[in-house]
């Protein structure tokens, strides 16, 4: 088998691979394959293509990876939940997970609270917010 058609092969495999995806997964194996590929066109021996065809696609990926990544996935923008992350706040009803009652009030907000350790949690006890579970804070006593 001639090596110019085997990385034009490979070159076309990874760009159909790229286009049936929705994330970088192979692109850099393209610009491996064809760096290879142009190699070839050269008379490199077979080690030179394979050592060419890793190097680039290693460089690929360690360039291009970061980058896309920023660009693929949107910044997190805090919601009003994760602000009361490790926030300190007092128990307005007793915390209970067994009767599935409990609210805290934080920054003038009150919420649906569980103990983390399913613990008993009287009224008016500080707590701290460990978690968020769906609409309710998961707290800790101070």
């Amino acid at each position: 088998m001639s090596y110019p058609i085997l990385w034009l092969v490979l070159l076309i495999a990874f760009a159909g691979l790229e286009g049936l995806t929705a994330g970088l997964v192979s692109i850099w194996f393209c610009a491996g394959s064809l760096v290879a590929l142009v190699a070839s066109w050269f008379d490199a021996s077979l080690l030179v293509q394979i050592g060419l065809f890793v190097i680039v696609s290693l460089i690929a990926m360690a360039l291009v990876r970061p980058m896309a990544r920023k660009w693929i996935q949107p910044k997190m923008v805090k919601t009003n939940a994760d602000r009361i992350l490790d926030q300190e706040g007092v128990v307005l009803e007793a915390i209970d997970n067994l009767r599935a009652s409990g609210q805290i009030k934080i920054g003038g907000a009150v919420w649906t609270a569980r103990a983390q350790n399913d613990e008993l949690i009287p009224e008016g006890v500080r707590v701290r917010v460990v978690r968020i579970e769906g609409v309710k804070a998961i707290v800790s006593p101070q």
